[in-house]
């Protein structure tokens, strides 16, 4: 059996112990007592594992003092069975276990290490730990960990070791195979300090042993962000005003990120051409990312550094230097610093995102100064019925018309909703995509004809905040972004309600408002 089957054995069999103990959490299942004489026991099976008798002595099921248990199962501590007990099993997850007495099967610690100092019958393993041995066992694994086999061990099986180093007494005995797979470096001698005092603390930093590597990372990555602020500082400053000056928009762009990356991921997996930008974008999304917490980073040290005018500390860099000190306060603090982490993460990204989006359109807008106005300057006569699909008003007077409230959005909606479900009906296996046929309905019908059946009904209509005519990405955008705000509890629905401008998030997203047409619009 190759060493990669038997470990997966027993990590399954420990697994599945935890699982069926997992309602007690540490109870002790005491077996109920046998009904037949110690003399009348039946002796052993040729096949059954012989343990050494003399060792197991004194827990001689027939002393009164001796207990019988079933699963000891332990979720972060630790798994002891005493001298004077025997156990079925012995499982300790995120904790270490230990025998002094008999484990009929199997001694299990994740993340912990083990001690068999009794008789097993099947195997002492350890999943990033340490495994010692002065006693009989069956086999012996240890994952990034040592096994120390003590002058009473006898392993009756096979030694596997994976990253890890064996050392034995003179006297031990080993029967089987010793199989060793051997790693570049340590690996458990710096995970598992981290994992015992940040992971299972929620901070992705802490003052203890073994975490010199983890700070050599965190100032490598601040050393990074601080060269990103110098040879990029004209970027930077634009994503820091930014989210200085639009803290909510970045805030809901952030979101907005979250929830849609993975779409466009999945969309770009299920197309044959989407295969080979996934790569690149991948990519793209990285860079955005530690661009965007330098952002962070910045703007959080702004808010020391921001009493310097000029010298070096008025300078983006120092800014990201005084923010990422404070950042890193807060990693050693226990929920915080994991929390601090994901949210600054996050928001870089979305405020990168969000600040191309607005370099973007105000390229596009420098494009075409001034057209709508020139227009009404010169008096120009009002589009006809014809040309309302495409554009009902001028681009600034539509902008200027009063915006629709939630009421009137909201009963649009519904109609639109009930007219596509109908439209459903009719099509076959298309009820379960309802939904996504409700958003390429809204992208379609707000490119061609700036509103859907039910905002004529209501006379109303989607118009860019720049003016300028709704094209593809807008209305794909948007009609993402109305995903977003449903999956939100409805939440960036209801935030029409409360916004002053009458956006919901889906709006923000995409730079459109709703606005009352002064004429109803039509299909044709």
């Amino acid at each position: 059996m190759s060493p990669l089957s038997l470990f997966k054995r027993y990590l399954r069999a420990a697994l599945l112990a935890a699982c069926l103990i997992a309602p007690a959490f540490a109870q002790e299942t005491p077996e109920p007592p046998t009904t037949e004489a110690p003399s009348e026991a039946p002796p052993a099976t040729p096949d059954a594992p012989e343990l050494d008798v003399e060792r197991t002595a004194p827990n001689d099921t027939g002393s009164p003092h001796h207990r019988r248990l079933g699963a000891v199962v332990r979720f972060g501590s630790n798994a002891h069975v005493r001298a004077n007990e025997s156990a079925e099993t012995a499982v300790s997850i995120f904790g270490s276990s230990t025998s002094e007495g008999e484990i009929r099967d199997a001694i299990v610690s994740i993340f912990g290490d083990t001690r068999a100092l009794g008789p097993v019958g099947d195997a002492a393993v350890a999943v990033f730990g340490s495994v010692y041995v002065n006693g009989s066992v069956g086999d012996v694994v240890a994952v990034f960990g040592d096994v120390e086999l003590g002058p009473q061990a006898e392993v009756r099986g096979e030694t596997i070791l994976i990253g890890g180093t064996l050392s034995t007494d003179s006297d031990a005995v080993i029967s089987g195979e010793i199989q060793e797979i051997t790693l570049p470096w340590n690996m458990h001698t710096w995970v598992r300090p981290w994992i015992e005092h940040c992971l299972l603390l929620g901070r992705p930093l802490a003052f203890a042993p073994g975490l010199e590597w983890a700070w050599t990372l965190a100032v490598g990555f601040l050393a990074f962000y601080v060269l990103l602020a110098l040879m990029f500082p004209a970027s930077l400053e634009r994503c820091v005003r930014t989210l200085e000056t639009r803290p909510g928009e970045s805030v809901i762009a952030s979101v907005a990120m979250v929830f849609l990356t993975p779409v466009f991921m999945i969309l770009l997996f299920v197309t044959v051409i989407g295969l080979v930008i996934v790569p690149f974008f991948s990519v793209a999304l990285f860079v955005a990312g530690l661009f965007g917490k330098a952002a962070v980073l910045a703007t959080l040290g702004r808010r020391i550094t921001r009493f310097a005018e000029t010298g070096p500390l008025a300078h983006v860099a120092s800014a990201v230097i005084v923010g990422g000190i404070l950042v890193t306060a807060l990693y050693v603090i226990p929920v915080v610093g994991f929390i601090a982490y994901k949210v600054t993460g996050i928001i870089g990204l979305g405020v990168v995102a969000y600040t191309l989006t607005l370099t973007s359109q105000a390229r596009r807008a420098a494009a075409a100064p001034g057209a709508g106005a020139a227009a009404i300057a010169a008096g120009a006569a009002p589009q006809s019925n014809a040309d309302a699909t495409q554009g009902p008003v001028a681009a600034l007077e539509a902008t200027a018309l009063p915006r629709a409230t939630f009421l009137p959005r909201m009963g649009a909606l519904l109609i639109d909703a009930v007219l596509i479900g109908i439209i459903a009906n009719f099509i076959p296996g298309s009820g379960d995509i309802w939904l996504l046929l409700l958003g390429i309905y809204g992208a379609l019908m707000w490119r061609l004809r700036g509103t859907t059946v039910g905002g004529i009904i209501f006379n109303l209509r989607v118009v860019r905040l720049d003016g300028r005519e709704i094209d593809w990405a807008t209305s794909i955008v948007r009609a993402l972004g109305c995903y977003l705000s449903a999956a939100a509890v409805g939440l960036g629905f209801i935030w029409i309600a409360i916004d002053p401008e009458r956006q919901g998030w889906h709006d923000k997203i995409a730079g459109t408002v709703v606005v009352k047409a002064p004429k109803p619009g039509s299909l044709v």
